[in-house]
C-alpha cells in the first residue's frame, strides 16, 4: 500500500459510465462537466500522498440489493444500472485504480451506509475527507453528512468536482453542506492550498 503522508482521503463517487455518459439513461447531467476536474484532483491527491477511495456502486444483475424505488430498472433480460462486471459499473475514461488506492463497493447513497469505509479511515488514520464526484443530492450529501455526523475533523467538497443533474440543484445542497461548515472550495482553491 502507497505510504499516506497526511491524515486525509480523497473520496471519488460514483465516476462510472452509467452515470456520466451521455448515452446511459442514468446519467448525472452535470456529470460529465466534472471529469477533468475529478481527473486533476486525483492528480493532486496521488502528488500529496493522499489515500484515494474509489466509492463505487455494483449491483446484482437481479436488482437484489438495489433500494426499492430503483428495483424497477432490474427486470429479467434487462441490465439494470451498475451491474456487476458490466460496462456501465467501469470508471469512466481517464480514472484508473492504481495499487495503494482504495475501492469502496456501496448499495446505497452514502459511502458509510452499510460499509466498512469508516473502519478503514480510522485504521489509516484518517481524519479530513476530499470528497469529488455525482450526485450532489444523493450520494455527496449524504456521505458528507455521515462524515461530519462521525466527526471527521475537516471534510470538504470540491464545489467544481461534484455535479448534479442540474446546477441549481448543485448550488443548493452546497448551500446546505456549508451550512454544517462543510469547506466548498473549487478544484483550483483546494490545489493552491495546503491542506
Amino acid at each position: 500500500m502507497t505510504e499516506i503522508r497526511n491524515h486525509s482521503a480523497l473520496l471519488v463517487i460514483g465516476m462510472q459510465k452509467d452515470f456520466i455518459d451521455e448515452e446511459s439513461p442514468v446519467r448525472i447531467k452535470g456529470g460529465k462537466h466534472i471529469v477533468p476536474n475529478v481527473i486533476k484532483a486525483v492528480e493532486v491527491a496521488r502528488q500529496r500522498g493522499i489515500l484515494i477511495v474509489w466509492v463505487l456502486r455494483e449491483h446484482n444483475p437481479l436488482g437484489r440489493d438495489v433500494e426499492l424505488f430503483r428495483r424497477h430498472r432490474y427486470t429479467a433480460g434487462k441490465v439494470g444500472p451498475s451491474c456487476i462486471g458490466s460496462k456501465g459499473a467501469e470508471l469512466v475514461d481517464g480514472l484508473i485504480i492504481r495499487e495503494g488506492d482504495y475501492k469502496l463497493v456501496k448499495t446505497r447513497f452514502s459511502a458509510f451506509f452499510s460499509t466498512h469505509l469508516h473502519s478503514v479511515l480510522q485504521g489509516a488514520g484518517i481524519n479530513t475527507l476530499i470528497v469529488t464526484g455525482v450526485q450532489t443530492p444523493n450520494c455527496i450529501r449524504q456521505t458528507v453528512f455521515d462524515a461530519v455526523a462521525l466527526d471527521y475533523q475537516h471534510v470538504t467538497v470540491l464545489v467544481d468536482a461534484t455535479a448534479a443533474a442540474t446546477p441549481d440543484n448543485h448550488l443548493a445542497n452546497v448551500f446546505d453542506m456549508k451550512n454544517i461548515e462543510v469547506a466548498t472550495p473549487t478544484l483550483q482553491e483546494w490545489s493552491e492550498s495546503k491542506a
